[in-house]
């Protein structure tokens, strides 16, 4: 982000603060998200839950990634809902900001499709695999491609890190086709087989239930809500992570959000 950009957005942000602090119910809750599941989530099960218990649930939809953690720090947001921990820690790192995870949430996964294929067994030597180009992405497409058994990586590899240079053997010889993760739902017109990110499977019409296979997600990419660290032990704080937490809104997570992975906490409640 520029200076200029980040002075804008600082001055903008102070004003909302500065507004909030004069008008703000202490009993509103304010939280950003990216627009889609995630928003989805809180309307449908999280906001329900809270106004129940006398909050006001104010959502604000941000089509960024980097606005939501500096609204967040800066005051004009309560919590927000968009990110992994790897992406939390290492922004807030950068940009000194004292954020903290509150509570994992139900987590679109990373998935491979096909329009050209019924079935992973159809897969032969040529066949073209798009998948992300950025770093995160890839190494979980290039996990799930080795316990596909398509490609083994190299002994010891970083399953967060792996990148094309840890494949030690190209088992089934395929095509790997790097491209931004926006562009992959597209690419399903081409190449043989894409891996898509959750949330842009379900912007361009895909069903998560339609994949070819999924990731099971490592705590490292389930998405999580963050708060400012002074707040994790507020009371709002508190009921934003039970709401999450409740058997409610497990049943609003199996009727309307199937193919999610669950956190720990749904999966506890779920029957063996």
């Amino acid at each position: 982000m520029s200076i200029r950009r980040r002075t804008v957005l600082s001055l903008a942000l102070g004003l909302a603060l500065s507004f909030n602090a004069l008008a703000k119910d202490p009993k509103e809750i304010v939280i950003g998200t990216s627009a889609g599941p995630y928003a989805d989530q809180i309307k449908l099960g999280i906001k329900p839950i809270l106004e129940k218990q006398g909050y006001k649930v104010k959502l604000i939809e941000f089509n960024d990634y980097i606005q939501p953690n500096f609204a967040l720090a800066e005051g004009a947001l309560d919590a927000n809902v968009f990110q992994h921990i790897v992406y939390l820690n290492k922004f807030a790192l950068e940009h000194k900001l004292a954020l903290t995870d509150l509570v994992t949430i139900p987590t679109a996964p990373i998935a491979i499709y096909s329009r050209k294929h019924r079935a992973l067994t159809e897969v032969k030597a040529g066949s073209t695999v798009a998948l992300p180009n950025d770093p995160t992405n890839q190494a979980r497409a290039l996990v799930l491609l080795d316990q596909l058994g398509w490609i083994k990586l190299r002994e010891n590899f970083d399953p967060v890190r792996a990148s094309e240079k840890d494949i030690a053997v190209n088992l089934r010889q395929i095509k790997l086709l790097p491209l931004e993760a926006a562009q992959l739902p597209r690419a399903l017109d081409d190449a043989d087989f894409a891996f898509v990110n959750g949330n842009y499977a379900l912007a361009s019409g895909l069903k998560l239930t339609d994949a070819l296979a999924a990731e099971k997600i490592s705590p490292n990419y389930i998405n999580r809500v963050a708060v400012r660290t002074a707040d994790k032990d507020k009371q709002f704080a508190r009921d934003i992570a039970a709401a999450y937490r409740s058997r409610e809104f497990l049943d609003i997570t199996n009727k309307y959000f199937a193919g999610y992975s669950k956190p720990d906490y749904q999966l506890a409640l779920s029957p063996k």
